[in-house]
């Protein structure tokens, strides 16, 4: 029963000798150092790890009777981080146990935690900065100056939408990740989704003549939330837009792949470089940091892209080289599961 709960742990677990030597170790442990296919008992920690702070913790557990907490860090193919405690024994037993916490990824998560923060902080502190510079340059007297106070009311105006975009994206994101958002599966009409994204954005398009185009197939239809996908699809199509050059376009298409149905949207922008495509997805990532905030983005629109297709069970990836634009592509079932 002891060997079946210890073997249940998820911890990992070692018992050494009075010299430091391992005589009893769990499955956690081998799963933990990747040594499935190597036998631990008889070798010391650092035959094991090679790690001197670790072997010097054992022998003073053994030998002094102390107590040592530390941190390791195991190289490899896959890098881990393990807390450890190593004690001694005790109860007139000779020898030390060693409890082995894989943290990896509650250091990856506090990381992540930390850079959003961060990036959070940065990215509210530019438009708060020129507000507030401009509403205390007019509050000092500029606002009599009639060539140029409308310049600053037109600047303060703009970034205060910048500022409300940003709080949405943040607000949609939180609702996500606190799984707050019900999504219904219906058949969603692609072509008339589509059209209604493209609307919203023609405006800006016709300011800088881009020609926006949608050849998606009036008979097909993706399961999806309709509020969801309408979103996605005016991500997709504001930063394709957005990308853009003067004069270029913007093409939405749609078909069907098997059981499911794909539908891209294509542009003819500036195209993105093959290092930067496995991170375009993440929160608050620019491939071009100065013209991404001059162009207005908040570096979240593509992150709730991908949240929201996840939720919808669908897929979305990104194909694109410099100078001959992007395509980012959405796949969604095309039928509803059999019950």
């Amino acid at each position: 029963m002891l060997r079946a709960v210890v073997d249940g742990m998820s911890e990992g677990l070692w018992i050494t000798d009075p010299d430091g030597r391992v005589i009893q170790y769990n499955n956690a442990l081998k799963e933990m150092l990747y040594t499935a296919g190597t036998e631990l008992v008889g070798k010391t920690p650092l035959q094991v790890l090679r790690s001197q702070e670790l072997a010097s913790a054992v022998l003073r557990a053994c030998r002094e009777g102390q107590t040592t907490k530390l941190e390791l860090n195991i190289e490899g193919v896959r890098p881990r981080t393990l807390n450890v405690q190593v004690t001694p024994l005790g109860r007139d037993l000779l020898g030390s146990a060693a409890v082995f916490q894989d943290v990896t990824e509650l250091q990856r998560l506090e990381k992540v935690r930390k850079d959003f923060v961060a990036n959070v902080s940065h990215e509210l502190r530019t438009p708060i900065t020129a507000i507030r510079g401009y509403a205390e340059t007019l509050k000092a007297g500029a606002l009599a100056d009639q060539s140029n106070a409308p310049k600053m009311v037109d600047i303060i105006h703009r970034q205060s939408e910048r500022l409300s975009e940003l709080v949405e994206d943040l607000l949609e994101l939180s609702r996500i990740d606190a799984k707050q958002i019900q999504l219904s599966k219906v058949p969603i009409d692609l072509a008339e989704a589509a059209q209604r994204s493209s609307e919203a954005v023609r405006p800006k398009a016709e300011g800088k003549n881009i020609a926006i185009e949608i050849k998606v197939p009036d008979d097909l239809t993706a399961i999806a939330d309709a509020r969801a996908l309408e979103q996605v699809l005016l991500n997709l199509l504001d930063n394709a837009v957005k990308y853009t050059g003067p004069g270029g376009s913007v093409k939405v298409t749609g078909k069907r792949r098997g059981n499911d149905v794909e539908i891209a949207v294509r542009d003819t922008g500036a195209g993105i470089e093959p290092r930067h495509l496995p991170r375009v997805f993440e929160r608050f990532y620019r491939v071009d940091k100065g013209r991404s905030r001059e162009l207005g983005g908040t570096g979240l629109g593509l992150s709730i892209v991908k949240n929201l297709v996840n939720l919808m069970q669908g897929e979305v990836w990104v194909e694109s080289m410099p100078g001959e634009g992007s395509t980012f592509f959405v796949e969604l079932p095309g039928e509803l599961p059999a019950k």
